[in-house]
């Protein structure tokens, strides 16, 4: 029928805070961690991508429905169960890991974009972040996050590339499939920042504060009544969040085999600077290697500083009962997009310290994964106890508990190698 949208268009509309949060994922910190891992140990990491897929569908769900069903996010949620110090504790925790990660992510996006054009990527830094800034600002929620999802699609430049070069993919798949770990302390090191960037705080607190948006604009809106999770809404989210985490993966999988296949098998094993990790794009860009690195690092910023910033503000907000909401005018939450403010410029401004913008990239990683297991326990606490929990199934918050374990394995592991 003619002006019936198309089943892909229905499909688009459809997916939100699961897909923009999975695309969030391979932000800058991601790329250069996977390029890292792949360089490093060659295919050997690839088991990773299989092994976190299901836990981190299963604690982002976990994230979506809390702020589904209860219209706030984890930081109110958390201080409704549990004493002021630990919510305090889990704040600042997300605070101080999402200000490195911005920091690192501007890095990155200025060393990208000196690459192209030349000139003091420190300068490009700073303009990305108030860039940013800028954004979340002035642009509404609704809107925003339409032109989000479409800054998903740079990722898929990384798929291309690997079917572009010869890439042994029996070998490939055997090291997917049948994993060899071995105790070595750069091993668990990296295994610890693939997990980091892969599983990481704020996409925890992003989501559930976006699911918590999208269901006081719409399904709570249209009903007018504060209705519990519904399985119809569960399916709507479990679908939208499962989509977001298999391109995540997909894409992160696909940045580990073709830096494998180029720099590893070509003797590059450890990834000082940007142009080393754009080397990688080579067969499939030529001439145009560092422009298409620096469309993926400068798109793939642009999605995620945005959401570091975001979910930072959204957990001090509730913290400390300001009124907070992207689809607010900043008059109307001053609080909130001062915080907003705060976590942009303190990121942009630790651009200034001398640290090279790949090594800051990946310990912003390791850190992530650090931090994560407190989170990862105190939000499974949080769906365990009575009071306005969320009745979750069982599969799920099984799932929920194994992904807090192996994260916490994952980092027992790589401080027991190094004492």
């Amino acid at each position: 029928m003619a002006g019936e949208p198309s089943n892909l268009r229905r499909l688009w509309s459809a997916l939100g805070p699961g897909l923009i949060t999975g695309a969030a994922d391979d932000d800058p910190s991601g790329i250069a961690t996977y390029s890292q891992a792949g360089a490093q140990f060659g295919y050997a990491l690839t088991w990773t991508m299989l092994l976190t897929l299901p836990f981190m569908a299963a604690i982002q769900i976990i994230s979506a429905c809390i702020g589904w069903d209860t219209r706030a996010g984890l930081a109110r949620n958390i201080a409704q169960q549990m004493p002021a110090a630990v919510l305090y504790f889990i704040v600042a925790l997300l605070l101080a890991a999402n200000t490195l990660n911005i920091a690192a992510d501007l890095a990155a996006m200025g060393a990208g974009l000196r690459l192209v054009i030349g000139g003091p990527a420190l300068v490009y830094a700073l303009a990305f972040g108030f860039a940013c800034l800028a954004a979340e600002i002035i642009v509404p929620y609704h809107r925003y996050v339409g032109y989000l999802k479409f800054l998903t699609l740079v990722l898929f430049v990384y798929v291309a590339a690997a079917f572009s070069i010869q890439v042994p993919w029996v070998h490939v798949l055997r090291a997917t499939l049948l994993p060899q770990v071995s105790l070595d302390r750069n091993m668990l090191l990296t295994i610890v920042a693939v997990f980091g960037t892969t599983i990481s705080p704020y996409l925890f607190f992003w989501q559930a504060s976006q699911e918590a948006e999208e269901s006081r604009l719409s399904y709570r809106r249209r009903r007018k009544a504060a209705t519990p999770l519904s399985p119809t809404a569960f399916r709507h989210i479990a679908r939208d969040t499962w989509t977001g985490m298999i391109v995540s993966n997909l894409v992160a999988f696909f940045i580990i085999v073709t830096t494998a296949a180029t720099l590893h098998a070509h003797g590059l094993t450890k990834i000082t600077t940007a142009a080393q990790a754009a080397e990688a794009l080579r067969p499939i860009a030529g001439f145009f290697t560092f422009a298409l690195f620096s469309a993926g690092i400068i798109g793939t910023g642009l999605l995620a500083v945005p959401v570091l910033a975001g979910s930072a503000a959204y957990a001090v907000a509730e913290t400390f009962h300001l009124r907070g909401s992207l689809e607010l005018p900043a008059n109307r939450a001053i609080g909130f997009y001062a915080i907003v403010s705060a976590a942009t410029l303190a990121g942009a401004g630790l651009t200034l310290t001398k640290m090279d913008p790949i090594a800051m990239l990946f310990w912003a990683a390791v850190i992530n994964g650090v931090v994560a297991v407190p989170i990862m326990a105190v939000m499974m606490i949080l769906i365990s106890r009575k009071g306005p929990s969320v009745a979750l199934p069982a599969w799920l918050k099984s799932l929920g508990w194994l992904s807090t374990a192996l994260m916490a394995l994952a980092v027992a592991l790589m401080v027991w190698s190094a004492l």
